[in-house]
């Protein structure tokens, strides 16, 4: 292919991979607004019919007190199904193993031993440690849920990546490949941070007393909007990376490049 064919290719491929990258970055979101909507549709809450070890390990006080981290964890869940779908070479064995070890570990360190599991728990020991030696409220707040992102993150990225996420080399030295990379997990830091603060503070905001009544309209306004903008940064954040990966592999660049 010529270089005026490659370039030509690549405009028109361009929007579409953009809206690729958007719909594989937002469909984590799409899934947990979903989830949201079957619990008020459904009316679902802690009396309809569970079996008892299920309710047992799923009630508790880390729902009751994060009601939103429920579907924080269908965020991270889907995150890792989009990167097993989404387009790329990684080969199907790949995809199915080391996406279903990338869910089992998201899903391990988010419920057991009950709901909340290790990711609750270390941004709960964190914050209430930070506040009972004389640290801010605010601020040990702030300490919690960056505690909690930072495990919770790991587990999905890591997932995401086993299960072949798609990427390019960077190019570079390696101090500068180093340099990316870390810039690029602070940032992913710093928006399931800003993700966590956001969805602790829901009963605060107003949410009711769910799982202990079913969702009212109020509620359900409340906590969309609480994890449309929890969300949207790090979904913004997916869908960029996608994009520059995509722009990376395209025939135009790779035929401007040589």
């Amino acid at each position: 292919m010529s270089r005026t064919a490659a370039l030509s290719a690549g405009a028109g491929t361009e929007p579409a991979a953009r809206r690729g990258a958007w719909a594989i970055a937002a469909a984590p979101l799409l899934a947990a607004l979903t989830a949201l909507f079957a619990v008020f549709l459904t009316g679902f809450d802690q009396r309809s019919a569970m079996p008892p070890d299920v309710a047992a390990r799923f009630y508790g006080f880390f729902l009751d007190r994060y009601p939103l981290f429920a579907f924080a964890l269908v965020y991270g869940l889907v995150r890792i199904l989009a990167a097993m779908l989404a387009p790329g070479p990684a080969s199907p064995v790949r995809r199915l193993v080391g996406g279903g070890v990338g869910l089992a570990l998201v899903l391990g360190l988010s419920l057991h031993p009950t709901f909340g599991g290790f990711v609750m728990r270390a941004g709960f020991a964190t914050g209430s440690g930070a506040f009972l030696n004389g640290t801010p409220m605010a601020v040990a707040y702030a300490m919690g849920a960056g505690a909690a992102a930072g495990l919770f993150g790991l587990a999905m990225g890591l997932g995401a990546r086993l299960a072949g996420r798609l990427e390019t080399a960077p190019a570079g030295s390696r101090w500068r490949r180093a340099g990316r990379a870390l810039l690029g997990w602070i940032a992913g830091f710093l928006t399931l941070w800003f993700a966590a603060a956001m969805i602790g503070l829901a009963r605060d905001a107003g949410f009711g007393p769910w799982p202990r009544r079913p969702l009212d309209a109020r509620d359900l306004v409340i906590a969309a909007l609480l994890l449309t903008g929890a969300a949207l940064p790090h979904v913004a954040l997916v869908a960029a990376r996608l994009r520059r990966t995509v722009h990376a592999m395209s025939p135009a660049r790779r035929d401007g490049a040589a």
